[in-house]
């Protein structure tokens, strides 16, 4: 359904290590942004029977179920640089995107 690469993985650990009572890590998708949805990330301390979860390792991602169709076909990447760091979503089902990464349409 996505696909998370190494780094993300790496970085998604090392942060719910930092996290009481995590079980993962949240991706969603919410209306707003320039271009009609946006895209959200959360730690989750308690899931929903309708969600779905991307286990690599011990790490886990987790997709309410409105979010999952926007989100199928995605990676999940983890970029550090020096223009910043963080996390970004490269979504093959984006017609258009805004410049930040954060905001698209289906």
């Amino acid at each position: 359904m996505i696909t998370i690469t190494p780094t993300a993985e790496g970085k998604i650990r090392e942060l719910m290590q930092e996290e009481k009572d995590t079980l993962g890590l949240r991706v969603y998708v919410k209306g707003g942004g320039c271009h009609g949805y946006q895209y959200g990330m959360a730690f989750e301390s308690v899931m929903s029977e309708d969600d779905t979860v991307i286990e690599k390792g011990d790490v886990k991602v987790i997709m309410d179920s409105q979010s999952a169709p926007l989100l199928a076909g995605c990676e999940v990447d983890y970029m550090d640089s020096v223009q910043g760091s963080g996390f970004a979503i490269k979504n093959p089902q984006a017609k258009t995107t805004c410049g930040c990464g954060s905001s698209f349409s289906a």
